[in-house]
């Protein structure tokens, strides 16, 4: 029986010597061995990507992918008989980030989506808001620099780290609560006297 017609019709025991020939043969120069080598091990890949339960079409995109990573990755397969694993498991492996990526990507009715959305702000509020933080920030402008540095620090970190400050500041750390205070007070009496407070 020849190569080719071992290839057509394989039994389960040859199927992995089959194979490793016929990939063997691909990698010599004859491309009539890669036709017998895609016809041997479909079926097989096909299994191995539906088992992971992926749907029909992207499973078909699985074993394409599945050949081409082989045809490019021909080189690096050491050992001819082991192509058969090699392409179970990058079939396997391919059809598991398929399917994660499908379950991520899982499509929504619009009209599910629009509870979920956060609602945009009005033109006015938005106006309000631009306006309120520049009285803001022109208030604390006019404080000393100590105060200004200070209230951003605390304003934008979640955790301020106090040693840094203290170190930034060259104050103790325990004024740092105190100073903070005071520099509030300063802040809201500057926006009281401009009539910025709320």
């Amino acid at each position: 029986m020849s190569m080719h017609e071992t290839a057509e019709n394989p039994s389960s025991s040859s199927v992995w010597d089959a194979a490793g020939s016929a990939f063997r043969r691909w990698r010599d120069g004859d491309q009539r061995a890669l036709d017998d080598l895609v016809r041997l091990m479909s079926p097989v890949l096909w299994h191995v990507v539906r088992a992971t339960g992926l749907e029909r079409e992207p499973s078909e995109d699985v074993v394409q992918s599945t050949w081409l990573a082989m045809v490019r990755s021909a080189d690096r397969i050491s050992d001819p008989q082991a192509v058969s694993g090699w392409l179970c498991t990058t079939a396997r492996r391919e059809a598991w980030r398929t399917r994660k990526q499908s379950t991520r990507s899982t499509p929504v009715e619009d009209d599910a989506l629009e509870f979920r959305l956060p609602s945009p702000d009005s033109p006015e509020s938005t106006v309000v808001l631009d306006d309120e933080h520049r009285t803001l920030w022109s208030a604390l402008s006019r404080l000393n620099e100590r105060c200004q540095r200070l209230l951003r620090i605390v304003a934008t970190e979640q955790r301020p780290d106090y040693t840094r400050i203290a170190a930034d500041l060259q104050m103790p750390v325990g004024s740092i609560g105190p100073t903070r205070g005071r520099c509030l007070d300063k802040l809201r009496a500057e926006l009281n006297r401009t009539g910025g407070a709320r």
